[in-house]
């Protein structure tokens, strides 16, 4: 999920989300223990695929930031250990009224910002991890008139 966040910076969502499955396919389905083993080969292979965004920096850092999930995954036993005590393990259940009431970053997005980039990490700015902790679950921002707000929250409870 973090490639295509890191992907989608100065895009649009529907851009990446358009070219998820090739990203899937072209990223060995996410696997960042394959990716860690890219070498230049496979940024060239890379840089030539069209159904992905081909911007060097962002391929490089997908191979970096999967190197150091390695490094995490060492310290912590495992990325969920280390990426779900920003929240204290459980998600944070927001009660947003509107839309207009989002956050594009936390204290929590900016810790975990700051600790993935003096890990190695890059394309994890703030913005970009609060983006990366909506999409995994880790906090519930839909609006509280959203269908689907009630049932997150009862999925979060049954959860934990």
């Amino acid at each position: 999920m973090l490639i295509l966040e890191g992907a989608q910076a100065g895009l649009s969502w529907l851009t990446i989300l358009k070219k998820r499955e090739s990203y899937r396919k072209a990223f060995h389905g996410f696997d960042y223990r394959k990716i860690a083993t890219y070498s230049q080969r496979d940024i060239t292979r890379l840089l030539a695929n069209s159904g992905i965004v081909r911007n060097r920096l962002k391929i490089e850092s997908a191979i970096k930031n999967a190197r150091g999930a390695l490094d995490i995954r060492k310290e912590f036993g495992t990325l969920d250990s280390f990426l779900w005590r920003y929240v204290d393990g459980i998600p944070k259940q927001n009660a947003w009224k509107s839309m207009a009431e989002l956050p594009t970053r936390t204290e929590q997005s900016d810790a975990m910002s700051k600790d993935l980039k003096q890990r190695g990490c890059n394309f994890v700015g703030p913005t970009i991890c609060y983006a990366f902790m909506q999409a995994v679950g880790m906090v519930n921002d839909h609006t509280t008139d959203c269908f689907r707000y009630r049932d997150i929250m009862e999925l979060a409870q049954q959860a934990h």
